[in-house]
């Protein structure tokens, strides 16, 4: 189980954290968005179903915009745009 965060493209990031329980889902995504520019595009995967109203929670404190939610399989991909 290793955490991965990358670069897919200009402007867009993958970070993955399947396999991690809360609140680790959460603070890798919150240290991601800390690493990227306004307007990039992280996409979140994520299999722990509580890590969702925490990463959820967490942006509308911060006001990043959670573009798309879908379920694939046992894991969540999210797509969060850094505000």
């Amino acid at each position: 189980m290793t955490m991965k965060f990358e670069q897919t493209n200009e402007g867009n990031y993958l970070l993955d954290v399947t396999g991690y329980v809360c609140p680790h889902p959460q603070i890798y995504t919150k240290k991601a968005l800390e690493r990227i520019e306004p307007g990039d595009v992280l996409r979140v995967i994520f299999d722990n179903p509580s890590s969702g109203e925490s990463i959820s929670t967490m942006c509308e404190n911060t006001g990043d915009e959670i573009l798309e939610k879908k379920k694939e399989g046992g894991a969540f991909i999210w797509n969060i745009q850094k505000i």
